[in-house]
Order: C-alpha cells, then structure tokens, then sequence
C-alpha cells in the first residue's frame, strides 16, 4: 500500500510538472526599436537641469523570454544601443551647445512576472562601449578610451525596469514593452557622467520551438 500511494504520488508530481512547463511562453524577439536617452551629472545635475535635452537613438537586437513557470521567466536580451545626451548653449560647462553620442553593446539579465496579459521585469545590465563621439558647436571629436583626464570608460553597469503587455494569438504574439535604464556607473574620467534611457518598443514574435528550462 505504501509503495503504491508512493508510486501514485511521484507520477502526480511528473505530471504537475510536465504541466506547468507545458503552459509556459518562450518567445525569440528580433528588436529594432527607437529610444529616448539622456545623462545625468551626478553633484552638477541639478546646476544643468535647464540646460539638459534628451536625444533619440537606436536599439537593434534579440531577445530570449525563457518561460519557467507560467507566472515567471528569465529574459536576456543582447543589443547595439546609441546613448547620449544635449547640453543647450551657456550652460555651465559649456560656452555652446553641445552634445554626447555613446555606441554601446549592451546585454541585460531580466526577471519577468507575468500577470495575465500584463508582466512587470527589473534586472541588472551590463554595456560596453563601442565608440563615440563629442559634439560642441561645429566641432566633433572621437571619444578616447584610456585612463587619463577627458577621456571615458568602455565598461557601464546598470539597472532596468519596466513593465509590458502581450496580446498572443495562435503560436505568435505581439508585445508593447516600456522600461527605464538606470545607469550606476560612472562612465567619464573627467567628471561624473552616468547614461539614461527611456525604452518603448514593439515585439512582434514566434513561440520557440525547444524551450532550455521547460517544457513546450
């Protein structure tokens, strides 16, 4: 009798689980989406506020939601990203108008709630920094990259948070996602700098076919 409710009670388990992977969303996404970015002076940022204008970018890449259970999942997402920010003419830095353009590789790490057709995600990000260019007045200068005094950092570290809704239909789905980039590190060696972005985008995607952590 023990053996037999044991036997029943493993089988029950088996098949909780092949069911709740069974119900899990795993989607490839390919990005191309357009965004909001800004900087942010650290001590000076409230001396610069008036001064401070965003600037829109490009955000292309992949993104991989890894269906664990049907309330969670793991998002890592890899793409090129232009960050930056304007600075208007007489500001306290600068005597003209100047601006700030960052090429940047970036790869954030994402835990995904879903609630119903709504999900919330936060998570950390780390970016690289490809290249870059200074902008002031008619003048434009490359970035360097090197320990010394006006020159920036290649490596960023950074938050993310946000929240989506999905509207699936058969094995496709369309996704609206809005998320906020938090960046904690600061990326000049001249003065503190640190990125900002705000992200809108479209996800237009197919079901995966083999999901790594559960089962389709």
């Amino acid at each position: 009798m023990k053996q037999k409710l044991q036997t029943v009670l493993v089988a029950g388990m088996i098949f909780l689980a092949a069911n709740t992977f069974g119900q899990t969303n795993t989607y490839l996404d390919l990005m191309i989406n357009v965004v909001s970015t800004n900087l942010n002076y650290g001590d000076a940022n409230k001396s610069l506020a008036d001064y401070k204008k965003s600037t829109n970018g490009i955000q292309a890449g992949v993104s991989f939601q890894a269906g664990i259970t049907p309330a969670f999942s793991i998002v890592p997402e890899l793409y090129y990203m232009r960050k930056g920010g304007k600075l208007k003419a007489n500001n306290p830095i600068t005597t003209n108008e100047s601006s700030l353009r960052l090429n940047t590789l970036e790869l954030p790490l994402l835990a995904r709630l879903h609630m119903g057709r709504f999900y919330m995600n936060a998570g950390p990000s780390v970016a690289y920094n490809l290249s870059g260019k200074n902008t002031m007045g008619d003048l434009s200068t490359k970035l360097s990259f090197n320990n010394t005094g006006g020159s920036f950092k290649r490596w960023d570290a950074g938050v993310q948070m946000g929240g989506g809704v999905e509207f699936p239909f058969k094995q496709k789905r369309i996704a609206i996602d809005i998320r906020y980039s938090y960046g904690l590190s600061d990326i000049s060696y001249d003065r503190e700098i640190h990125n900002r972005a705000v992200m809108v985008s479209v996800h237009f995607s197919k079901a995966w076919l083999t999901n790594p952590l559960g089962r389709n």
